[in-house]
């Protein structure tokens, strides 16, 4: 039975996301899928194909997956915004999350794609908050803090004193969202 492509892509982003992109390579996934690397040739053409089909996959489920989840659970627009952070910063997604971050910083292409994927988070907060606020600069400020607030949060390890880090983000996430 040949292993599917999913599962080559599947395998792919476990490994991005637990040991970085060079971990990402044929002879490591086909023994990881106890196959032989050539059935990855029968899925794919090449390393960048695979790669392709990982970021594919990845802003799927960060965007597209999220935002439908979101828009069916529905309520204001804060709540939305605030549904989607937790989301699209689960612990199911958040490491592949700060991988694609990591490797963006040494591959253009990855890096683009992080630009692609970054500008469109925006501009689905921009929209949310544009629902409580006429003015472009008060939506631009607030999308930008909201989304520097859920990405910021894994990146600092700062004590906060009574209360800790979750009632510090939700009283901060009060303060931008409303």
């Amino acid at each position: 039975m040949r292993t599917s492509r999913d599962r080559w892509v599947a395998t792919g982003l476990d490994l991005l996301a637990a040991d970085g992109p060079d971990a990402v390579r044929i002879e490591v996934l086909a023994q990881r899928l106890g196959v032989t690397r050539g059935g990855f040739y029968r899925q794919f053409g090449g390393r960048r194909e695979l790669v392709e089909a990982m970021l594919d996959t990845w802003e799927r489920r960060s965007i597209d997956d999220v935002r439908t989840r979101v828009e069916a659970e529905g309520g204001d627009a804060a709540r939305k915004a605030r549904r989607a952070g937790m989301l699209t910063f689960s612990p199911e997604l958040l490491p592949l999350d700060l991988a694609v971050r990591e490797w963006a910083r040494r591959d253009p292409g990855v890096a683009e794609r992080l630009r692609r994927v970054d500008n469109r988070r925006m501009d689905y907060l921009r929209e949310l908050i544009s629902t409580t606020s006429d003015d472009a600069d008060d939506v631009e400020a607030r999308a930008l803090l909201a989304f520097s607030l859920v990405i910021g949060n894994h990146l600092i390890a700062a004590d906060h004193p009574a209360g800790g880090r979750s009632r510090a983000l939700r009283n901060a996430t009060r303060l931008i969202l409303g």
